[in-house]
């Protein structure tokens, strides 16, 4: 499943960033999704106008005007992430297909971020040539695991049980292809053994 993240794509110009705060100001004001903002939208808008006058100023190249303007953008910037958060939270209460709206009603972007499902068994080479790292997805908070490998898929060599649900393979033969299973045994009984993986050692 999708979750709608909202994100600030923000320019390196300050122009930019004092157009695109503005624009969040103005979508957020009377907005019924948003009745408490921090900071309050009041707040913002007087670090958005002085952040304004700050770069006019450097614009007229006025003594000391830009570590004014960059110490004014710096609380535009930390205003902005705040309401993202803010914005972030109210769009988590609700249904993933009214957070994106709320998110975008804001003036903000969203980033879809897909959920990735673990696979039920992973292998993957160790740091040492020969050694392989076995994951299962964990199936209980109390589990016992058992690992066996195998270059046939007939022949299976047992590893130790582990508590979790991974473990390491070491003296293997690099440059074969090796298979590796997992079974799992909960407090209700004993499982069948798993999908069998296999990975080319190195």
């Amino acid at each position: 499943m999708a979750v709608s993240t909202a994100v600030l794509k923000l320019s390196p110009r300050v122009k930019n960033v004092i157009t695109f705060a503005q624009n969040v100001a103005t979508a957020m004001t009377g907005n019924p999704h948003f009745p408490s903002p921090t900071p309050t939208l009041a707040t913002f808008q007087a670090d958005v106008a002085a952040l304004n006058t700050a770069e006019t100023a450097v614009l007229s190249r006025a003594k000391g005007a830009v570590e004014t303007r960059n110490a004014r953008l710096a609380v535009v910037r930390t205003d902005l992430d705040n309401l993202r958060s803010y914005v972030q939270g109210v769009a988590a209460q609700a249904s993933p297909s009214d957070a994106e709206a709320i998110i975008e009603s804001a003036g903000l972007t969203i980033r879809k971020v897909t959920a990735r499902n673990k696979p039920a068994l992973a292998a993957k080479q160790g740091s040492v040539s020969g050694t392989v790292t076995i994951a299962a997805k964990a199936v209980a908070k109390r589990a016992v695991y058992t690992w066996e490998y195998s270059t046939d898929q007939k022949t299976w060599t047992t590893l130790p049980e582990t508590f979790q649900a991974k473990t390491g393979v070491s003296g293997l033969t690099a440059a074969t292809t090796y298979y590796f299973r997992v079974q799992s045994m909960t407090k209700e009984g004993l499982g069948t053994w798993g999908d069998v993986v296999s990975l080319l050692v190195k």
